[in-house]
């Protein structure tokens, strides 16, 4: 079984998000967008419904979702990303419901299968001609791939993910040998 990577090219991540949103499919937009921006698991989003998400009583979304991950039964506070909040806002008027899942199969009102979720995400990966393989855990690997290349601590990126050890993160970002050179090219020792 190949290994997929995470998205290193910011331009590719730009035309991966933007082809569902430029047909008006919002929830398949919805489905990437909750993929890069929250480092969640396809199966925890999933298992999301609006009621995680939006505050029926109240009227608006809420800023941030607290779920427990299936795989790992940590509890986990995610704070919504400009860019969630708007996928959530085009989608919403046309999908919210409490009760309902966020990522609805529209004919069964369940949430859609894994299997789906991996065909719109290659769909969209195949459209934009990317030249390596995708997958739906390759938005949670760009996530923290990018996280990385901020500067973000690798711990806090360990924490995010609820890896067990440093070493399984260091794995998962995907680290290249071009990166490696950035490195030894790019540092500055001397005054």
């Amino acid at each position: 079984m190949a290994t997929t990577q995470p998205i290193r090219d910011k331009g590719q991540i730009s035309e991966l998000v933007t082809y569902y949103l430029k047909r008006g499919q919002y929830r398949n937009h919805l489905l990437i967008i909750m993929g890069l921006y929250t480092a969640l698991r396809i199966g925890d989003i999933l298992r999301l419904r609006w009621d995680d998400i939006f505050d029926f009583e109240k009227g608006h979304l809420r800023p941030s979702i607290t779920l427990t991950e299936k795989k790992t039964q940590k509890s986990k506070n995610i704070a919504l990303h400009q860019y969630v909040v708007e996928a959530l806002s085009l989608y919403a008027p046309t999908a919210a419901k409490p009760g309902g899942y966020l990522i609805e199969n529209e004919k069964t009102e369940n949430a859609i299968s894994r299997i789906q979720a991996f065909r719109i995400i290659r769909d969209a990966a195949r459209a934009v001609k990317l030249p390596f393989r995708v997958s739906c855990h390759s938005l949670r690997k760009t996530f923290g791939y990018h996280a990385w290349k901020s500067d973000v601590n690798i711990a806090v990126i360990m924490e995010i993910y609820n890896h067990s050890s440093l070493a399984v993160t260091r794995r998962y970002l995907g680290v290249t040998q071009d990166d490696k050179d950035a490195v030894y090219l790019g540092i500055e020792l001397m005054a």
